[in-house]
């Protein structure tokens, strides 16, 4: 501006007389523009006054200086050339080489101010004015680049996960319960076998001592059904192994709800008889007609068929199935069964705990009455047992994730299974193999009537 303002008034200067040049001056005020595109100066290397070349761009002359260096502290520096864009070809650059220091002779320097961003990294540009000054971060989780300074990285498809070096995205781990996971299916494997096996020895001694009144109290047929159920709960765990699919997920869910409902049916039927026989000892009493098989098949078959008829509905509306759960971890997938309906899912569990409610509150108000061989005290332990076991499952279950959850419902099934077979028959085994002389009619009328 001040170059253009100069030529004008040097222009004016030489048309006009001196008088004339202020006036003049403020008429060509608004020519100014005109004189900036004229304004055209030869470089001058000392001042480095700036001019602008044909495209009308300003054109610089820059210094190259030599910082010298001695224990990381600038001493001095000496320049060495100089560069100025616009000239003729070959002539833009001048060096002396004679006047360069090395700070480290022999070691050429490199000319960049920041490290080369190798990939599984990003280029993240440092708070300063030039723009080739960054920093080497390593890209986020789920985002790989596989090139050398990369400006961006990318992320990976939701079914594969970035390698260590995030340089690569590879697919995810495929993760299930399986038959081959280690310690933890081997305990639930060793734990399912023991229990199959100590019921079907139950179950021999049973079919051996049918005939005595240990066995035949309280209704055998139904001790040989709660046997089957347990049986089968048991055996139920290895529905919960494996990579699911859609049939094992429908499985799974209904099958151990109806055998645990045929089991606790069982059980609440026994704990009727029992009351049933002490009203029916009184002379002239009307509950005699209750006697016989008719009333705890009747019980076993609407407890169950209840049951069956919750997972008929389940099944037909919103049935479980195989679904793959990519939000609990991010560098795995989960195989999961997904329950479809929470609400037919809950129904089960409910049902299941109403059942075990019921058989528990009869049970303890019928322990303490006179009875041959009285199961009641011990089917109060075990459905105590079995209501806790579930009330811890839910809170469980709902806490873990992944494969974990379905480690929580083998459990369940395995604790509730034993805890059934224990509390009732263990006793009744004992009396059996170890007290003989007490598993006879007369030790055990002897024992009533005391």
């Amino acid at each position: 501006m001040a170059r253009a303002l100069h030529d004008m008034f040097l222009f004016l200067n030489d048309k006009y007389p001196i008088h004339e040049l202020v006036p003049r001056f403020k008429q060509h005020m608004t020519k100014l523009h005109h004189y900036l595109k004229l304004v055209k100066t030869s470089h001058d290397s000392v001042t480095s006054a700036p001019y602008f070349d044909e495209n009308g761009e300003t054109v610089h002359s820059y210094k190259i200086v030599n910082w010298i260096y001695k224990n990381n502290v600038t001493t001095r520096k000496v320049q060495v050339g100089n560069y100025t864009a616009g000239t003729a070809n070959g002539q833009e650059l001048y060096m002396t080489d004679e006047a360069i220091t090395w700070t480290h002779p022999g070691v050429v320097p490199v000319s960049r101010c920041s490290e080369i961003c190798l990939p599984g990294n990003r280029k993240k540009p440092r708070e300063t004015i030039h723009t080739c000054c960054y920093d080497c971060v390593p890209c986020s989780e789920g985002e790989i680049s596989n090139i050398t300074d990369s400006d961006n990285c990318v992320k990976c498809p939701i079914e594969e996960w970035p390698n260590e070096t995030r340089d690569q995205c590879q697919p995810k781990i495929i993760e299930f319960i399986s038959y081959h996971d280690g310690t933890i299916t081997s305990v639930f494997l060793f734990l399912t076998a023991f229990g199959c096996l100590v019921t079907g020895l139950i179950f021999g001694t049973f079919i051996m001592y049918r005939d005595t009144p240990i066995v035949r109290a309280n209704n055998r047929n139904l001790s040989y059904l709660l046997l089957v159920s347990i049986f089968l709960s048991f055996l139920c765990v290895f529905l919960f192994l494996g990579r699911p699919s859609d049939i094992t997920c429908r499985l799974r869910e209904t099958t151990f709800g109806i055998l645990f409902s045929v089991a606790i049916s069982s059980l609440l039927a026994k704990t009727i008889m029992v009351c049933v026989a002490f009203k029916s000892t009184k002379p002239g009493s009307s509950w005699r007609k209750w006697l016989g098989l008719k009333l705890p098949y009747t019980i076993v078959l609407l407890g169950s068929s209840s049951q069956a008829v919750i997972c008929v509905v389940w099944l037909s509306v919103s049935p479980p199935f195989q679904d793959l759960d990519t939000q609990s971890y991010q560098d795995r997938i989960i195989i999961r069964c997904n329950e479809g309906s929470i609400f037919g899912f809950y129904s089960v569990l409910g049902y299941l705990g109403l059942l075990a409610s019921v058989s528990f509150v009869l049970a303890f108000m019928v322990r303490t009455l006179p009875d041959s061989f009285n199961e009641a005290k011990y089917i109060t332990f075990s459905m105590l047992l079995f209501c806790s076991v579930w009330i811890a499952m839910i809170p469980a279950y709902l806490s873990t994730r992944g494969k974990y959850t379905v480690a929580v419902e083998i459990f369940a099934v395995l604790a509730s299974s034993a805890g059934l077979l224990g509390c009732v028959f263990c006793p009744k085994c004992y009396v059996i193999l170890l007290r003989s002389e007490m598993n006879t009619k007369t030790a055990l009328l002897v024992k009533n009537n005391k």
